[in-house]
């Protein structure tokens, strides 16, 4: 594959667009599933258990993708990434009713990044963990996005996958990374607390604090400063402009994860050259 950059690169975009429709569906369910969990324990916690039917079983698998408005299965040819959406013209074969562009969209960024990361990292095994990291990252960011929630289902395997690879020293040594993880953390932690106790408010949650305990774990401590900076900025402006556009009130809460998601894209595949530009221009090199 080495030998052939360009078909693995072409290879890696074909399977990020499968993965991405797989991802659509991860983005849509897993909150839903959730939900239901926490539904169900509380009626545990309340002796509830036996007063309500048991709901029909609803994971990643069950019930078959169908359309929402008709609830008419989606059939395999119509669920070819990309290709199907193109012909079907965006509608439901079946009703006609509008397909969300997001489903598109996720697809095509799916993909792009997996080619991405197949051109940064050729045919290797910091290929397959960068894949697993991105496609995690671009599912954090669309559920952090409707839902504001960062689920630990996917944060904490993510955090621990960093420093298990970081043992074989695959994008960081492993001190850098167990330092990342803990400073990522406490950093976000200490900055919730400091933004409470000056307004009495919560700022973010504990899902971001994890998030960039992951990003320390895959990337070290030394990625975080930017991590955090890039973040900040991105999340600063964009906010500004929703608050404007959008016509809502400074107390809107906005999500920070898919800034910090996105901020994590960057410093994998451009952060070290991002650091060494800025010790250059200061004079430290």
């Amino acid at each position: 594959m080495n030998e052939y950059p360009a078909l693995l690169v072409a290879g890696c975009l074909l399977l990020g667009l499968i993965v991405g429709s797989f991802l659509n569906v991860v983005i849509y369910r897993l909150p839903k599933i959730m939900e239901r969990n926490w539904k169900a324990e509380c009626r545990v916690i309340l002796g509830q258990e036996e007063e309500t039917p048991a709901p029909a079983p609803f994971n990643l698998a069950f019930p078959q993708s169908h359309c929402p408005h008709c609830l008419a299965p989606v059939k395999p040819w119509q669920n070819i990434p990309v290709l199907s959406y193109v012909l079907l013209k965006g509608r439901c074969a079946n009703c006609g009713t509008g397909i969300s562009l997001r489903y598109l969209v996720i697809e095509i960024c799916s993909g792009l990044l997996a080619a991405l990361a197949a051109w940064k990292f050729g045919a290797s095994l910091q290929l397959l963990a960068a894949l697993a990291f991105l496609w995690v990252l671009l599912t954090l960011t669309m559920i952090d996005a409707d839902h504001q929630l960062l689920p630990d289902q996917l944060t904490l395997p993510l955090l621990w996958l960093g420093l298990m690879l970081n043992t074989q020293g695959l994008f960081a040594p492993l001190t850098d990374a167990v330092i990342g993880a803990a400073a990522g953390y406490l950093t976000l932690w200490l900055v919730f607390h400091a933004f409470r106790l000056l307004t009495g408010k919560e700022g973010m949650g504990y899902g971001d604090f994890k998030l960039l305990a992951a990003l320390g774990a895959w990337m070290g401590w030394q990625m975080l400063p930017l991590i955090i900076l890039l973040s900040s900025l991105v999340g600063a402006v964009t906010g500004s402009v929703l608050l404007v556009v959008q016509r809502k009130g400074r107390g809107t809460p906005i999500p920070f994860g898919p800034y910090l998601a996105g901020a994590g894209v960057i410093a994998l595949f451009w952060g070290k050259m991002l650091i060494g530009s800025y010790l250059q221009f200061a004079g430290f090199k």
